[in-house]
This record gives C-alpha cells, sequence and structure tokens, in this order.
C-alpha cells in the first residue's frame, strides 16, 4: 500500500522558516512529479508547488513565489518543501501529493495524497 507520510509542520513567528517533508512509500518515486497543496480553514484546497519526476522543473502559486521552494531526493523517495518569510495567510494544513503528471497552474495531478501537517503562523 503506497503511503505518503508528512512532517515537519508546527507553530512559527511571522518572518519565520519551517521545513517541511514527505516520504513516500512509492516503489518507482523517481517517476513521480511530486508536490504540495494546502487548506485554510473554510478555504478551498489550493497548490502550492510542484517539482518534476527528474526534480529538473519546479513550479509555484504566486501567493509562494521567492518565499518557498520545492526539491525532491529521488535516493530517498523523500519531497521537500522549504518555507521562509511565513506570514499569518500561510497558515494551513499542508499535504503532500505524488503524481505520473502534472500542471503548471494546478500541481501535480495527484494519484497519491499524504494525511497533511498543520503550520500555523503566529505571534
Amino acid at each position: 500500500q503506497v503511503q505518503l507520510v508528512e512532517s515537519g509542520g508546527g507553530l512559527v513567528q511571522p518572518g519565520g522558516s519551517l521545513r517541511l517533508s514527505c516520504v513516500a512509500s512509492l516503489p518507482t518515486f523517481e517517476i513521480y512529479a511530486m508536490g504540495w497543496f494546502r487548506q485554510a480553514p473554510g478555504k478551498e484546497r489550493e497548490f502550492v508547488a510542484v517539482i518534476s519526476a527528474s526534480g529538473r522543473s519546479t513550479f509555484y502559486a504566486d501567493s509562494v513565489k521567492d518565499r518557498f521552494a520545492i526539491s525532491k531526493d529521488n535516493a530517498k523517495k523523500t519531497v521537500y518543501l522549504h518555507m521562509s518569510s511565513l506570514n499569518p495567510e500561510d497558515t494551513a494544513v499542508y499535504y503532500c501529493a505524488g503524481g505520473q503528471a502534472f500542471s503548471h497552474e494546478r500541481g501535480v495531478i495527484a494519484e497519491y495524497w499524504g494525511q497533511g501537517t498543520q503550520v500555523t503562523v503566529s505571534a
């Protein structure tokens, strides 16, 4: 059974940084694009970032561009989301997802989802 397990969420002050990790039990992780989505209370889930299977291409939502960075380690079957200059609007549950296709604007076309990790930005 495929599992995606996120970690690294927590409480951080405005202006701070966090790194989220997602370990995937995908036998062929290297052929999957991976991405991050988030869902704030009372809002729909939204695209945050996506990385191609090779790791050579990355795309971001406008709201996080230049603040967040996605990376992928195929040897460790792990995808990361480095978040900096966090603000209260970044508060949400962050979900990792994997799929064999992706869209530049909508992120990975998910075949698998993680359970989510809470990120709270507050003073």
